[in-house]
């Protein structure tokens, strides 16, 4: 059975502070206001839906204990939808998606909505932190350096340089100025209301419209202090052709912290039928795998083959990309190791502009694909995400 997108909405993302637009906004409240909203907007019978799964990079405190069921039943939605939540790091909200898709997929369900959200003013980034760094024992055996340091080594071992990752962040500023200057989001965007029905926030809040690579190259390397505390030794027992940790990464290139929530409706032809709405894309494929766990975040390049080969397709059959953001050079390696031209790959912008909400983002980018692939008239899109811990996971979508 075919899985189809009918709708997706997100949240504005807020600045991941107690000083952001956002953060007297619950994350439960996050998602229970985007599910009114795709409701309303579609007059859609709720009963309709089978399940509800909600990916969150911290599923803890306040965003723990099956949040994405705390939030259909606050929403008002049919007590028969089920909730779930994932886990997967920063690929949660398209692992969500992704999960839906395959049980449409296989027959077992009819129609539900996969998504994430994360607040990371309210739930600070670090709270869920496990056996994989907490543990001496698993964070030694496994060479664990924090994800910055990752990033940094990427820059080392490709040779990207400071004036490569602060050029391709002046871009994503660039590229996400204009549109939201050209309303491209403006199908997407839920206004964040508070208690009273006052408008919070209606456009993402992190963004620097002025940023050139020049006011980049005043910032100080970021990661610098982990490395020379401990962790560049750790990444050179890894990686012993590494002599110098080139230090190139800080605020301005890497991805922001923000608060959002983002979440897609996905179903059978026959739900589309039932309820009255119309696909706007199919799912084509989807994988995750994992990778080196020290460098953490070079899985995108070999889960976009993983997903290609599942859809029997090539790189050259997809017409945009998009890669969060999560560092500069993560995006510069993975368009160097596919041959992808930085006019196909995050075209609206990123995680570097926007900001990065942990759990929600892949839901978000998978939205953004979808409708510039209706705005621009082309066909196919592939979003993928690396995610902490060597993790990643892409999907392929094909516009109806």
């Amino acid at each position: 059975m075919d899985a189809y997108i009918f709708d997706h909405v997100r949240t504005p993302r807020g600045k991941g502070r107690p000083d952001g637009a956002l953060h007297e906004v619950t994350s439960v409240q996050l998602v229970t206001q985007l599910l009114e909203a795709v409701r309303d907007r579609n007059s859609l019978d709720t009963a309709l839906l089978e399940d509800v799964i909600i990916g969150t990079a911290q599923p803890v405190g306040e965003q723990g204990g099956v949040l994405a069921r705390a939030a259909v039943l606050n929403a008002g939605y049919a007590q028969s939808v089920a909730g779930q939540q994932v886990h997967r790091f920063c690929a949660s909200g398209l692992d969500a998606v992704n999960l839906i898709a395959a049980q449409v997929h296989a027959g077992v369900m009819q129609a539900g909505i996969g998504g994430g959200v994360e607040s990371m003013s309210r739930t600070v980034m670090g709270y869920d932190s496990g056996a994989w760094t907490s543990d001496p024992d698993i964070a030694f055996h496994n060479h664990y350096a924090p994800q910055g340091i990752g990033a940094d080594m990427i820059a080392t071992l490709d040779g990207f340089t400071r004036e490569d990752v602060d050029g391709f962040a002046a871009e994503s500023q660039r590229r996400a100025a204009q549109s939201w200057a050209e309303g491209r989001f403006n199908g997407a965007i839920v206004p964040v209301k508070d208690v009273i029905g006052e408008v919070l926030l209606d456009h993402d809040e992190h963004m620097r419209p002025g940023t050139t690579v020049e006011s980049l190259g005043k910032l100080k390397a970021a990661f610098e202090g982990l490395g020379k505390g401990g962790f560049e030794n750790v990444a050179k027992a890894r990686y012993p052709e590494i002599e110098e940790l080139s230090y190139v990464h800080h605020g301005g290139n890497s991805s922001g912290i923000v608060d959002g929530s983002g979440i897609v409706m996905i179903g059978s032809k026959e739900f589309g039928e039932r309820a009255g709405m119309k696909p706007r894309a199919r799912v084509v494929s989807y994988a995750s795998m994992g990778s080196e766990p020290t460098i953490m975040l070079t899985a995108p390049a070999d889960v976009t083959k993983k997903a290609l080969k599942n859809a029997g397709m090539e790189v050259g059959d997809i017409d945009l990309f998009e890669l969060n953001e999560a560092f500069a050079s993560v995006v510069l390696r993975y368009m160097k190791l596919l041959n992808i031209p930085h006019d196909q790959i995050n075209v609206c912008g990123g995680a570097i502009a926007m900001g990065h909400p942990l759990g929600a983002t892949g839901a978000m980018i998978t939205g953004i694909v979808l409708d510039e692939l209706e705005r621009t008239g082309k066909s196919t899109g592939l979003i993928t995400l690396c995610a902490a811990n060597g993790l990643g996971t892409a999907t392929i979508i094909e516009r109806v």
